[in-house]
């Protein structure tokens, strides 16, 4: 809790504020030699009991804002392929390593180094489960996912927080390093279950096919989610 009140000292005014909805998370284990290759300098990876993890997250966003002005088209689908991050003695946060998404107001992000790009993405519900599926561009990878949702996790495992309790994300852009903070309610998690999964996703950035069966987590959303101004890391 006090990393989450630390965040929410920084986010007083949002540069966005948005909800994110419908939202799976799709964790695999790594190496961490494997997912530090992938990383910039001065970002090491994070691990919990010696294993790195990286996590595939398609979901909606709604209703988002930016300096408290509506973005046109209010609900649109976004899939994150993100890993887990340290800055020396800093935060722990996010290091995204390909954003997919449909509308095109989002990738003025990559002026701060966030690597957004357009795809073709669906995200479906049918009672129990939900279907999401996309391509980067016309022929770029492309996943084709459906899940089925469990139990409530009454009380989240240390893991389960671990993986989706993240109050900040880097980036790099102009060679310097930025952390921005993200701050809202905690996550209300289920477990989760893989229908059907094929997927590109992973080695078009970088990653070996994994090795083990994903861990799962299904979540209606959290919002408002705010967003900061990002800042400068020595």
């Amino acid at each position: 809790m006090r990393q989450l009140e630390g965040a929410v000292q920084s986010v007083r005014v949002p540069l966005v504020s948005v909800y994110w909805t419908r939202q799976a998370f799709v964790h695999w284990p790594y190496p961490p030699a494997v997912i530090q290759s992938l990383l910039p300098p001065h970002l090491e990876a994070d691990v919990f009991e010696g294993q790195g993890w990286v996590s595939m997250t398609p979901f909606l966003m709604s209703r988002p804002h930016v300096l408290g002005v509506p973005m046109p088209r209010g609900t649109f689908p976004e899939t994150s392929l993100r890993t887990y991050v340290r800055h020396g003695g800093g935060p722990s946060g996010l290091w995204f390593l390909a954003l997919d998404v449909t509308h095109p107001a989002m990738l003025t992000a990559r002026l701060l180094g966030i690597p957004y790009s357009l795809g073709h993405l669906v995200v479906e519900q049918h009672g129990g489960t939900c279907h999401y599926a996309g391509r980067r561009g016309r022929r770029g990878p492309r996943y084709d996912l459906e899940v089925r949702t469990g139990q409530r996790i009454r009380a989240p495992r240390p893991l389960d927080s671990w993986l989706t309790d993240r109050f900040h994300a880097y980036s790099m852009s102009a060679g310097a390093l930025w952390r921005t903070p993200v701050v809202h309610e905690p996550w209300q998690l289920s477990t989760g279950a893989v229908v059907r999964l094929e997927q590109s996703l992973l080695p078009a950035a970088g990653l070996p096919e994994p090795a083990d069966s994903p861990l799962v987590h299904i979540s209606p959303g959290v919002g408002p989610v705010r967003l900061g101004f990002p800042s400068h890391m020595a």
